[in-house]
């Protein structure tokens, strides 16, 4: 088998097994309900932007500050 017609089938693989879960993996599952779930109430758009940007950024600021800070490699 040439390397080209190995690669269509390589392709061809990934590209059936892709739409297979997606097929599977269908939001509509998410419309029947289990017993038990009780979500809560959503966030607001300020909550949203501070849990998933700020929060993060914020971590990273420390994060790379206490690095900075804490270098033993450069020279007094």
């Amino acid at each position: 088998m040439d390397k080209a017609k190995k690669n269509a089938l390589r392709a061809g693989t990934v590209a059936a097994g892709t739409v297979l879960m997606l097929l599977m993996t269908s939001p509509a599952f998410a419309l029947v309900r289990d017993d038990g779930d009780d979500p809560g109430n959503g966030l607001s758009v300020a909550e949203t932007l501070g849990l998933f940007v700020a929060l993060p950024l914020l971590l990273f600021a420390v994060i790379a500050g206490l690095v900075i800070v804490t270098d033993k490699s450069r020279k007094a």
